[in-house]
């Protein structure tokens, strides 16, 4: 079987001294031998659909402790997987052996399979289909490969960086930074030949001091997010890294001064560095419809979210639009295909506080009864299945909203509310516990020095239904998770979340901890 050459028009930014094509992931003329191949098998052994999806992941992982080097790893995982449909049923196969007779052991191992789930008895599915997408390339948005700047530059930016915070009089500085590189190839039986390449870094300091009576180590977050950018991240570009520290010791000392929160119902302004968790936890795993049809029960939960739900459930109020998003620029979960060749876009979760959307990968999109599939699947390394996994989802600002000195004045009594920390939420995603990094107390309209061990709970409509206000255009910033667990064997993903400042009413807070 011929395949289609692989080559394409790239889309994406261009990296200085890169170029602005992706990278695959082996060699263009190895791939098109191995995708002959594995797909020539598949055909022979009776399957309807296959595909064969290359990928090479790197990471990498510095850490320095208190100005000092303290770990360096640099990790890499390539390989080959094979999937296939035989009659309705799937079968999976891997290699890390990177010649055609490697692969065709693969290929029949996944033919094989298939066929003994179907004698198992397994039920048969029947993906909703996608346009081939021949000749493809796509490169994210960085400009520096991080990967292939040397750890020691890494090194030189955390220990300056922690120099710093131990002039300005912090006890302990923790930093690290960790950056992934994807470089992936598929190509389907329907034709599609798509090479695609995209980074994510993700610098984190945390900073510490003792509480002067009780000796208590108080510790304080950096609140820059991950991104997908590169090496430039670190150097100023996409977050102000330099401001951010100069300010974060005045933080930690109010910090650990704070007298402990006062328990009951409390009116919450809250920060996108904080929100996003929450959008996260309750709004981004409660619509992922693998979860609405019981499929993640063994091991993540299913969500309070039924098919039915569509279009008549009250997710909030009408303030609420949330979009799931795979194209947002520099997003986390950003790519133009996903891993079973589906062209990436946007759509809307929920619209006016109303459940307008779920999302799908092409088996979960047929049990829907839709057309298409919103291009939600993702394996995390080679030897892994492809996921229905999270796309960027963002709450989004009122165009003629607020500003954020504007919500905190609407506010007699209350907290403002930064940075994301610890949080709990059960197997429905419907009743959860979130904490902060930094909590201000709000009187008459005005911040008024932070309060410690503060977490707001509810349950999610009821929370979101407390939603009165939604910050203007000027308060919207993007955060989000590079490290969300899901599966069995377990996968990482990496999502973003934007969202603007925002006003809830009378949300339960209670006080954790010690005093």
């Amino acid at each position: 079987m011929i395949v289609p050459a692989v080559t394409g028009t790239p889309v994406g930014a261009a990296r200085p001294g890169g170029g602005s094509a992706p990278v695959p992931p082996f060699d263009p003329a190895l791939l098109a031998k191995l995708t002959d191949t594995a797909l020539s098998v598949a055909v022979a052994g009776g399957c309807a659909e296959a595909e064969m999806r290359a990928a090479c992941v790197r990471t990498g992982l510095v850490e320095v402790h208190d100005g000092h080097l303290a770990a360096s790893t640099d990790e890499g995982e390539q390989g080959i997987a094979v999937r296939v449909l035989w009659r309705g049923r799937r079968g999976v196969a891997s290699t890390s052996d990177r010649t055609p007779d490697g692969v065709a052991v693969a290929a029949r191992r996944a033919v094989e399979l298939a066929r003994r789930c179907a004698a198992a008895g397994m039920s048969a599915t029947s993906p909703v289909p996608e346009p081939p997408h021949p000749g493809t390339a796509w490169l994210g948005g960085h400009e520096i490969d991080p990967l292939e700047v040397p750890t020691a530059e890494w090194a030189d930016v955390l220990a300056e960086w922690s120099a710093g915070l131990l002039r300005a009089g912090v006890e302990r500085v923790r930093a690290r930074l960790h950056a992934v590189r994807e470089r992936t190839f598929l190509a389907t039986l329907t034709g599609s030949t798509i090479t695609q390449e995209r980074v994510r870094t993700h610098p984190l300091v945390f900073a510490s001091a003792r509480h002067p009576r009780s000796g208590e180590l108080v510790t304080a977050r950096s609140l820059g997010p991950p991104s997908a950018r590169g090496f430039e991240y670190l150097l100023g570009r996409g977050w102000d890294f330099a401001d951010e520290l100069a300010r974060l010791p005045g933080q930690l000392a109010a910090t650990v001064h704070a007298p402990p929160v006062e328990s009951g119902p409390t009116d919450l302004v809250i920060a996108p560095s904080n929100l996003w968790l929450t959008l996260h936890e309750t709004v981004g795993h409660a619509t992922e419809a693998d979860r609405v049809r019981g499929e993640e029960a063994a091991f993540a939960g299913t969500t309070f979210v039924r098919a039915t739900d569509l279009g008549r459930l009250r997710y909030g109020s009408p303030r609420m639009n949330v979009v799931a998003d795979r194209t947002l620029e520099h997003g986390l979960a950003t790519v133009a295909y996903d891993d079973e060749g589906v062209a990436t876009g946007e759509w809307p979760l929920v619209t006016a506080g109303v459940l307008a959307g779920l999302q799908t990968d092409r088996a979960g999109a047929a049990a829907l009864g839709e057309a298409r599939s919103r291009g939600c699947a993702y394996a995390q390394y080679p030897r892994d299945v492809p996921l229905s996994r999270m796309p960027n989802v963002s709450l989004l600002p009122d165009p003629h909203g607020p500003t954020v000195d504007e919500l905190i004045g609407s506010v007699r009594q209350g907290l403002y509310v930064e940075g994301s920390d610890s949080w709990s939420i059960d197997m429905q995603r419907h009743q959860f516990q979130f904490t902060g990094q930094r909590f201000h107390r709000i009187v008459d309209g005005r911040l008024a020095g932070q309060v410690r061990n503060a977490a707001y709970r509810g349950t999610t409509t009821r929370f979101w239904n407390s939603l009165e206000a939604v910050g203007g255009p000027g308060t919207y910033a993007v955060y989000g998770a590079d490290l969300c667990g899901k599966g069995q064997p377990v996968q990482a993903a990496a999502v973003s979340h934007g969202a603007p400042a925002t006003l809830f009413r009378a949300v339960p807070v209670s006080r954790t901890g010690a005093p």
